[in-house]
């Protein structure tokens, strides 16, 4: 009795202190959204700063023929719709997307790219009037998303992945020569655009409607007189932005990517805005002038002009223009190591520091002037504080990163006309009043690292650690060793004119989901050949031919996984937290209410219940102080999880209250009792069931004690033994 008199203050102690998310721990112990596959020696990982973090996500993609359309997969869904931003070539498809497993038994998630010409009627909100217009695609990709089903603040991303390339030996690809630690040098071989990448979930990839105004913030100040708060959709000068969104707090969707491109380098890249005015960007190539013969010099950091190849070169012109430095500080840069040394490459600290001290003089820079980062304003201290190497410096003539020249892009609304938008609206081109006015700066925080053949041979791993808060940062790594980092310090300590006009972002700290996809484009550098029409053109090229015939391409996956810190003595600051609506930063209600802006037609948001890969049944209901009530939520079916009660109990492992949890629809529904009724009724089945135990333990206990007054009294008198039979069987 008194058991169950704990039992059930135990549960109406819990039930008061439910959490926000309404999520409670499984029987078995296993988290929300970790593979039960991931091997034991993966469940904790050690970082940079030292300290201990656990797994908190994994996927090892170890079950072959999964499917990602819309209801199909616990955690990832698949798109069906055409690619429209950067000069996008591929349509999106269902059926470009999987899991396979090789016959060594190897398995992996995939995308798969194939040539294939299709013409689709798609609306173009940018023409005046916006419109239908017909389309041709030329390839066929997939893009997978985690949008609104897993989202998370801060941790280790790794993922363990190959990526697409010309590289059989019939292609005819030079590289191959070098060996799978040679650094590739034949663009064309590696044409499409692969990514791994995070978003903040207020935005949904290329569903624009749900990024205008809100890609890629990460702005949480009200200042007028610094950046227009119209610009920001949800701004900090809100007082009361409605949707469950907290007051005066500044939100979008930055972006930040695990590795973006492919080609003979990838990019390691966070994106954000408000980015920096001009007078902290690169001075503009003189493409009327001395650079009317090459207008892209940038990218090749061979322009004529003035300060138009890097930041801060020639150091006494921009200081002299300028007065203040420019481009965010302190980025540290380190070596991939993978690919073979190259004597030439090979940098001396002391050289390059002193040259550093007494400016850049030239237009450009060599390997004994500037860092090999080519960043003159970058980290020169040790690596991490320790050993002999320092950032920005090429001690082993290895890969090594160099800061982009792509810095980011001015984004505007149809109607605008602002000088600084790729197409202004001209005087005679009426308004199409398509979307609401906007156009700001946005910056990407980039370092192209070169890249070796093996990346496209075999599997690389990839690392990603994101901390949040003013002590926070992003590091990119590559199988654990550092390649690019930025610090919260960067967002925070920007250089100022004598307006202070340049605005302070934050550590981004939105609620992130997951993005693999691979794109083809016409405007990037790696491209496919004859780009804007069918891959062989003519035929008549042998060389273009043997690439071509490399189709389909393949990005694998063998794993991804997440670690966070869940230490007791983390700042405020720092999240550290999985979800896509957390308190410190909601979203359920805004894309409730704006729910067309992040579906259409072919993309209908579809709610999943279940589905987490198991192997008992413990995995899929709830457990901990919970499993004292015996509430089974669900079972393991086939390996996957199934909820017993879908209308009341969902999520991944039927261990959320529905009742407690809104859909993804506009309109609020409420699924079947709440947990404190659901608790209740199992809490009251227990109360019942400890009642008629006690009732029936005290009748078996007289039935006992007449039974032994019984036979006492018939050894004793034999004539009365049927008698008192009789009255204990009738007791």
């Amino acid at each position: 009795m008194w058991g169950f008199v704990w039992t059930f203050a135990l549960i109406t102690t819990l039930v008061a202190g439910k959490n926000r998310s309404s999520e409670y721990p499984t029987k078995s112990g296993i988290k929300t959204w970790v593979d039960p596959d991931t091997p034991n020696d993966r469940q904790v990982y050690t970082s940079s700063r030292g300290r201990q973090w656990e797994l908190v996500m994994s996927d090892e993609f170890n079950v072959a023929n999964r499917s990602f359309r819309p209801g199909d997969d616990h955690m990832w869904t698949s798109l069906d719709k055409p690619d429209g931003v950067n000069g996008a070539l591929e349509v999106y498809g269902h059926n470009m997307t999987g899991t396979k497993c090789d016959d060594d038994g190897t398995c992996y998630f995939y995308i798969e790219v194939d040539s294939d010409n299709y013409t689709i009627s798609v609306y173009n909100m940018y023409k005046h009037p916006p419109g239908y217009q017909n389309s041709t695609f030329y390839y066929r990709a997939a893009m997978v998303q985690s949008w609104n089903k897993f989202c998370f603040q801060g941790g280790m991303l790794e993922v363990r992945a190959q990526l697409p390339g010309a590289v059989s030996t019939a292609s005819g690809n030079p590289d191959l020569a070098l060996g799978k630690n040679g650094q590739v040098t034949e663009t064309s071989y590696y044409p499409t655009w692969p990514g791994i990448w995070m978003m903040g979930n207020l935005g949904r990839a290329i569903f624009s409607g749900s990024t205008n105004r809100m890609w890629p913030f990460s702005y949480d100040r009200c200042e007028p007189e610094i950046f227009d708060p119209s610009n920001q959709r949800i701004s900090a000068c809100d007082d009361d932005p409605g949707y469950g969104l907290n007051p005066n707090q500044g939100r979008g969707a930055p972006e930040i990517d695990l590795l973006e491109g492919g080609g003979l380098a990838i990019s390691s890249s966070l994106q954000i805005a408000p980015g920096m005015p001009t007078d902290f960007r690169l001075f503009p190539a003189d493409t009327k002038g001395v650079d009317a013969t090459n207008p892209y010099c940038v990218y090749a950091y061979n322009c004529k002009t003035d300060g138009a190849n890097l930041i801060d070169v020639p150091t006494a012109y921009y200081k002299k223009e300028r007065g203040h430095k420019s481009w965010y500080q302190g980025l540290r840069y380190a070596a991939n190591n993978n690919c073979a040394k190259k004597k030439a490459n090979v940098q001396n600290f002391a050289t390059v520091n002193a040259s550093v001290a007494r400016g850049i003089t030239e237009n450009s820079c060599t390997t004994t002037t500037c860092p090999a980062s080519l960043d003159v304003n970058g980290d020169l201290d040790f690596i991490d504080g320790t050993g002999k190497n320092h950032w920005g410096i090429n001690s082993n003539g290895t890969c090594f990163p160099i800061m982009n020249s792509y810095m980011g892009a001015y984004l505007c609304d149809p109607d605008n006309s602002n000088s600084m938008c790729t197409s202004p609206r001209n005087s005679t081109t009426p308004k199409s009043n398509a979307m609401d006015p906007f156009n700001y700066q946005m910056d990407a925080i980039s370092a192209n690292w070169p890249v070796h053949l093996g990346a496209y041979t075999g599997y690389l791993t990839y690392q990603l650690e994101w901390v949040t808060g003013v002590n926070g940062y992003v590091r990119w790594m590559l199988h654990g060793n550092p390649l690019f980092e930025v610090t919260a310090d960067a967002f925070s300590n920007v250089p100022q004119n004598s307006n202070s006009s340049n605005p302070q972002k934050v550590m981004l700290e939105e609620p992130m989901s997951l993005i693999f996809n691979v794109a083809l484009s016409s405007s990037w550098g790696t491209k496919p050949p004859n780009p804007g029409s069918a891959c062989k053109g003519d035929g008549s090229d042998e060389t273009v031919n043997k690439i071509c015939d490399e189709f389909p391409m393949f990005m694998k996956v063998d794993y991804i996984r997440l670690y966070q810190d869940l230490g007791e003595d983390l700042e405020a600051d720092n999240y550290m937290q999985v979800g896509c609506d957390p308190a410190s930063h909601p979203t359920k209600e805004w894309i409730q209410g704006h729910i067309d802006e992040y579906q259409d037609d072919d993309n209908l948001v579809t709610e999943v219940i279940g589905k987490a890969f198991c192997t008992t049944n413990s995995d899929c209901t709830v457990g901990g102080n919970y499993a004292r009530t015996d509430l089974i939520t669900g079972t393991c079916v086939d390996s996957r999880c199934s909820c017993s009660y879908p209308k009341s109990w969902g999520g991944p492992r039927c261990t959320v209250a529905q009742a407690e949890s809104t859909s993804s629809k506009a309109s609020t529904r409420v699924y079947g009792p709440p947990i404190p009724l659901a608790l209740a009724v199992a809490a009251i089945a227990v109360f019942l069931t400890s009642i008629s135990v006690w009732r029936g333990v005290n009748a078996a206990a007289k039935r006992n004690a007449a039974v032994t007054k019984a036979n006492m009294m018939a050894k004793s008198d034999p004539e009365t033994r049927v008698a008192n039979s009789s009255c204990v069987s009738n007791m």
